[in-house]
């Protein structure tokens, strides 16, 4: 038997114009496009902005995963979906699992991915990768989020302060991404810390309401799920560079 492939495309952060070349590429050569959705309703942020580049007629299968934090619900969802593709590709067709920002960042296809990996290790899989909200939101604002011989630190939002509190002092730079429900301990925390007045807040980078504010008591108290809050090192720091035939070559 031969399987077919299955792609996780990265889709980025909500522009549709910010997708790699490969993955449009991809998108309009896959048999079926698989879109995660919430198994409240069937509405896929991803499938909204890969939507101009799909075909007409496209083949599209939502597949439903619950926002929960319960591990036990978690892993029955990817392992039933990982199955429902599985039996897809059997046929020997190929699916794109779409994905927002990069498939190997904070994304259920890495999960997906892995179930697949255990229980049918000879399906073929292929990772596109895409650019990321923190990438986008860097542009938007013009945040050096690293530079030199410094260190960049990505936190969960839904990580608790004591994590907060011990990464802003082991990274010169950070990003927190998915900073929507913990939002208030993160401002709290950075005004505490002295950080706040360097860190920008940035909300649905890419879509329709989008918004940044270059300081956080500018931010909703309830921002929205696509949020992210970046705190650069200081701007009058002092950079430890590499060779400059190093720096150069980048």
């Amino acid at each position: 038997m031969t399987w077919g492939t299955l792609y996780g495309v990265g889709v980025g952060p909500g522009d549709p114009k910010l997708l790699t070349l490969r993955a449009v590429e991809v998108l309009g050569q896959a048999d079926r496009i698989f879109a995660a959705a919430s198994t409240k309703n069937d509405h896929s942020i991803a499938l909204d902005i890969v939507t101009p580049h799909l075909k007409d007629g496209a083949d599209v299968e939502r597949l439903g995963f619950p926002m929960t934090r319960d591990k036990g619900v978690l892993a029955e969802a990817w392992r039933s979906n990982a199955a429902r593709i599985a039996d897809y590709l059997r046929s020997g067709k190929s699916g794109a699992f779409i994905t927002l920002g990069d498939p190997m960042l904070y994304s259920t296809f890495a999960y997906v991915a892995r179930e697949l990996e255990r229980d049918f290790p000879d399906i073929p899989i292929e990772v596109v990768p895409g650019i990321t909200s923190m990438q986008a939101a860097a542009a938007r604002t013009r945040t050096m989020l690293a530079a030199g011989g410094e260190s960049l630190a990505v936190l969960s939002g839904v990580a608790d302060e004591e994590t907060l509190r011990s990464t802003l002092h082991c990274a010169e730079n950070l990003v927190i991404l998915k900073a929507y429900k913990g939002f208030g301990m993160i401002r709290r925390v950075l005004q505490e810390e002295g950080m706040a007045e360097r860190a920008r807040f940035a909300s649905l980078v890419g879509h329709d309401g989008e918004t940044v504010h270059a300081r956080l008591d500018e931010a909703p108290d309830r921002p929205h799920y696509l949020s992210l809050v970046m705190v650069p090192a200081p701007s009058d720091r002092t950079l430890q560079t590499e060779r400059p035939d190093d720096e150069m070559q980048q």
